[in-house]
């Protein structure tokens, strides 16, 4: 399997017969072949930049290709700085719980959501307790009804081996950056 390459090719890596160059002020300098660009990428003190091998013919622009290089990486500093990691919290039930550890639980439940983060609410099922998945099944029911004005459920109900899941993501309240980006 060949490998992809990430970075665009410079100056005297560009392979193409014939290329069509663009000046460093977006001017078109028209179709030549590689060392005519290479050249007068030289004579300005530039690069020339391969900007999009796959056109015909093969797209070169002459620029600074070190500065060039570097707004890349402040542009993807900026996106990973602005990116807000979310982490997902577990609670683990039993389908026997509880009246009181049932609401304890909930409490977690709902300062977890209120808190930004993202909640999986598991119900482990042992023994004979599979064949009352019912049991389960109403638990995690009954979170999704007392969550309903704080929580949306992000991932229904679903069986994984013993394992009971549903994930619950904080509600979206009105005029939210989200809603907002979405009227648009």
């Amino acid at each position: 399997m060949a490998e992809i390459e990430k970075t665009p090719r410079v100056n005297e890596r560009i392979r193409a017969s014939k290329v069509r160059v663009i000046g460093e002020d977006g001017a078109q300098l028209g179709i030549m072949h590689p060392r005519e660009a290479l050249e007068i990428a030289y004579e300005r003190g530039l690069d020339l930049v391969e900007v999009a091998p796959e056109a015909k013919p093969t797209v070169c622009r002459i620029m600074d290709y070190g500065k060039y290089k570097y707004q890349l990486s402040k542009r993807a500093k900026e996106q990973r700085k602005g990116a807000k990691p979310t982490s997902i919290k577990e609670i683990k039930l039993r389908p026997k719980t509880e009246e009181h550890d049932y609401q304890f639980k909930l409490k977690h439940i709902t300062r977890f959501i209120n808190s930004g983060y993202k909640v999986k609410v598991t119900v482990r099922f042992r023994g004979r307790e599979m064949s009352h998945k019912d049991l389960g099944q109403g638990i995690i029911e009954r979170i999704t009804e007392d969550l309903a004005d704080i929580a949306v459920v992000e991932q229904p109900m679903k069986m994984e081996g013993r394992n009971m899941t549903l994930l619950l993501s904080t509600k979206l309240e009105k005029g939210t950056k989200k809603e907002k980006a979405e009227d648009s």
